[in-house]
């Protein structure tokens, strides 16, 4: 009996131990550099956002943050290098919805499972994709554009690229609406949107940064925005959602740790970006891209990841869509 209380309690004591360290090493966090791996190249939307995060985060937490770039394979390469670091919180992933698309594209050429191997931190922001129409296109509303191409059968619409969001959109709105357009993938968002400018396509569903100086400019009309709730950097444009129920792609920003990482760490990091997102860096940087400042919860970003993964899945696999 006394050896088996002498058991019990050297157990109560190391779990109580293990949770002291937890918080204590959760509390000197961070200790040295801290990487954010960005799966894409530098220069673009992505990249300059992490680093003003990265920036925030060297001046408030009093440490280094590096961004790594590591672009490739639709951002997979990326995210395979921080689901295969220490989960220790030295390694950050900072992704887009693309990973949500990614996990059906792919398939099984994908090398971990991101809903398992990755520990949600936060949503940190959206922006709206923009359904943006030649202006020789003699239509004013959305209802209006897809009853010209059931009428006349004969529309295509552009994208960012195969399996892009851009993409899923076009085939979200056939398979919704029941209209028949040619699809006309290009290499980027500069690319498509310059073919519809020249009329090369009718419609395209462009990023907001991309769309607002061409819709400004007068080069094409917007029509609306793909985000469930009404644009602060569109607040004129309809939602898709609000004339066919449902509908929603927008492009957004989220931080995850490596499965495993500890609750402590996560909660320190959730709390920074909620601060980083209210400085005059990020806000002014936000107001210019067309991005929403979201800072939700890692539940509740886990929750919109699973609910976009399965979303995603359905329209790839109705549309047969593949990549090379």
């Amino acid at each position: 009996m006394r050896n088996t209380l002498i058991g019990i309690t050297r157990v109560a004591l190391a779990v109580v131990a293990t949770f002291a360290m937890s918080g204590a090493f959760a509390q000197s966090w961070p200790a040295k550099p801290v990487r954010i791996i960005v799966p894409f190249g530098p220069g673009g939307g992505t990249d300059i956002q992490a680093r003003l995060l990265g920036k925030h985060f060297n001046e408030s937490l009093k440490q280094t943050f590096i961004v790594d770039n590591r672009a490739g394979a639709g951002g997979l390469i990326g995210g395979e290098l921080a689901v295969q670091s220490p989960p220790d919180g030295y390694t950050i992933l900072f992704t887009t919805a693309s990973l949500a698309v990614n996990v059906t594209l792919y398939g099984k050429r994908i090398k971990f499972e991101p809903l398992k191997d990755l520990t949600p931190v936060s949503w940190i922001s959206s922006t709206p994709l923009v359904l943006v129409a030649h202006p020789s296109v003699p239509a004013k509303s959305v209802k209006d554009l897809v009853a010209l191409a059931k009428r006349t059968g004969k529309m295509n619409a552009g994208s960012n690229g195969a399996g892009t969001t851009s993409h899923l959109s076009v085939e979200m709105l056939k398979q919704m609406t029941g209209i028949n357009v040619a699809h006309i993938p290009y290499k980027g968002g500069g690319p498509s949107m310059v073919a519809l400018a020249s009329g090369e396509t009718d419609l395209l569903f462009a990023t907001g940064p991309v769309a607002a100086p061409q819709m400004k400019a007068g080069r094409v009309k917007g029509l609306a925005v793909t985000t469930v709730k009404k644009s602060s950097a569109f607040p004129d444009l309809p939602t898709m959602n609000s004339v066919y129920p449902g509908f929603e792609s927008d492009n957004w920003y989220a931080m995850f740790f490596p499965a495993g990482t500890s609750k402590e760490i996560v909660a320190k990091l959730n709390s920074e970006i909620a601060k980083a997102l209210k400085t005059k860096d990020l806000q002014e940087f936000m107001a210019r891209e067309a991005l929403d400042p979201v800072a939700s919860s890692p539940e509740q970003l886990q929750a919109n990841f699973k609910r976009e993964i399965e979303r995603y899945a359905k329209i790839i696999k109705a549309g047969n869509i593949t990549v090379e």
